[in-house]
């Protein structure tokens, strides 16, 4: 019996880290011990009928898939990891409070504006932006705030108050030699429309890749070298690609060959 009891304990830990696996996310999770993740980085299907992974009979199937996977790999995050999902708002809505309801700690709200050119409603407003949700499993989370700082908008204003300072609350107040804190709005260009060609966009090796210097901000915020990075619906690879530049280490799957393949051949690059 206890002979049994080693050899399971050994298959749960059986995934070498730096890995992209072909594998079904729950299969994966699976695999992955408890308390294990310092990070997770997901962007998983959003139920937008783009592909036959991005299909679900419903919304209410989709949800079920999303809260599953969820619930799969929340025992998997240490104490105090941090975790961010990607999704529409309309899904993340939904997110939200099965993630309250799991006691993670609700931190932002990121608003990605993709600066994705025009599009075509008639009877809303355009689309143009997509929602990332931070949580994390505690309170003493990693957050390298000045690690992410941005450039000061009102350039003039912040020339002079190099020298001078500004007032506030009678207190001089000098600008940061890095920059402004990084809000909860991030202008970033989307990969479709960085990429286009005379004025057409190309079609991508994925259809929802993120841009790298956006996931590159999420792992410099909420990790530090060294620390284990995990995405179970890796796509294109940008997460495990940011994650090594960075010095971090990652672990990650896609269900589809061809991500995998694209995702390792990208990492090969590094």
């Amino acid at each position: 019996r206890s002979h049994r009891f080693e050899i399971e304990i050994s298959t749960i830990s059986m995934l070498k880290v730096n890995r992209i696996y072909q594998m079904d996310c729950f299969d994966f999770l699976k695999k992955i011990d408890d308390d294990s993740i310092d990070l997770a980085v997901v962007d998983p299907p959003y139920f937008l009928k783009k592909a036959v992974w991005d299909t679900f009979e419903s919304h209410e199937d989709f949800l079920d898939f999303t809260f599953e996977w969820v619930d799969s790999l929340l025992p998997k995050l240490k104490k105090n990891a941090s975790l961010y999902i990607f999704n529409t708002p309309y899904n993340a809505a939904y997110i939200l409070p099965h993630l309250v309801n799991k006691k993670m700690v609700f931190q932002n709200w990121i608003t990605w504006d993709k600066r994705d050119g025009l599009g075509g409603a008639k009877q809303k407003f355009s689309n143009g932006q997509e929602s990332i949700l931070f949580f994390t499993k505690g309170e003493n989370h990693t957050f390298n705030y000045d690690d992410i700082r941005l450039p000061y908008e009102s350039t003039d204003r912040i020339e002079h108050a190099k020298t001078k300072g500004i007032l506030k609350d009678g207190k001089r107040w000098f600008p940061n030699p890095k920059g402004r804190l990084c809000g909860e709005v991030w202008h970033i260009t989307s990969e479709r429309h960085k990429n286009k060609i005379n004025g057409k966009t190309p079609k991508m090796s994925h259809i929802t890749p993120k841009p790298l210097e956006l996931v590159e901000r999420i792992i410099k915020a909420s990790s530090n070298v060294g620390d284990l990075v995990l995405d179970c619906f890796v796509g294109s690879g940008t997460t495990a690609v940011a994650a090594k530049k960075l010095g971090r280490r990652f672990i990650g799957c896609d269900k589809e060959q061809g991500y995998v393949s694209l995702a390792k051949q990208r990492l090969k690059k590094i």
